[in-house]
């Protein structure tokens, strides 16, 4: 093995990409992990941007930290080792984040950005970090779930609001989900929903699927507040855990090589 390590590079187009541009390979932090550490040690990245150390530390049996100065780092990561892993996951904490009411009104007082990111981590939202779709094209955020067709993925936009909210904020997410042939739509707040609110996004229906021999309904649109998630709600979607036969295509721990996303130049 030479001392500079050009045969590893992440293509373009991987599936692994997740805006940040000094993002690396996983096969390169796997490589790194497995020649200087065992199962069970633990691995430390203090500045770890989108994750690919911690996820790839999870993968190959090691414990972990990851430390970041963003809320959207976090965020990420989030959502990175929940759609990666899925109930696969180990248990972690998150320290350093709102842990009530109180914390999360003062971070929105801080800086707005950094709270919306934190409050798509709540629901382990991707951050929309394409500039050409958020925030002025009303998409904070995204969440996947498998599609009628094998191999496709349907489409929920989140928004995350830290003011005043009203009815015509719920109609213009209606909008936005109109736009992008979403399926669905969440609307994380800050502030409690009024009741016209609540009353609208009823109005948006249903998303309805079959899962495992069961017709199930989903509210189309979904208004979540930060005191309700931080008590324990979660978003009700088709996600990853009701399917059957999708561990396979995660990637599993102690995957081998040739099943991550990665090209040798």
């Amino acid at each position: 093995m030479q001392d500079l390590w050009t045969d590893i590079r992440l293509a373009p187009t991987s599936k692994e990409r997740l805006g940040y541009q000094t993002q690396k390979p996983e096969a390169l932090l796997e490589r790194i992990i497995l020649t200087s550490s065992n199962e069970r040690d633990v691995v430390l990245d203090p500045f770890c941007g989108c994750g690919t150390t911690v996820a790839v530390a999870e993968r190959l049996n090691r414990r972990w930290i990851g430390i970041d100065i963003t809320h959207l780092a976090i965020a990420l990561m989030r959502s990175r080792l929940e759609r990666t892993f899925g109930d696969q996951l180990s248990p972690y904490d998150v320290e350093g984040v709102p842990k009530d009411l109180a914390g999360a009104r003062e971070l929105a007082s801080q800086n707005r950005y950094q709270f919306e990111w934190w409050a798509l981590g709540l629901i382990d939202a991707l951050p929309a970090l394409d500039k050409r779709r958020a925030p002025d094209r009303g998409i904070d955020g995204y969440l996947k779930f498998p599609g009628e067709k094998r191999g496709s993925f349907e489409t929920i936009v989140c928004q995350v609001k830290s003011g005043a909210v009203s009815v015509a904020t719920v109609r213009e997410l209606k909008g936005v989900m109109e736009r992008e042939r979403a399926a669905m739509g969440v609307l994380v707040t800050l502030q409690n929903p009024t009741h016209a609110m609540r009353k609208e996004a009823i109005s948006a229906g249903f998303y309805q699927r079959e899962i495992l021999g069961t017709s199930k309904k989903f509210k189309k649109l979904q208004i979540v507040t930060i005191d309700e998630l931080l008590k324990g709600k979660k978003v009700e979607y088709p996600s990853l855990s009701y399917f059957q036969g999708l561990k396979a295509s995660r990637k599993s721990k102690n995957a081998t090589p040739s099943q991550t996303d990665w090209i040798k130049g």
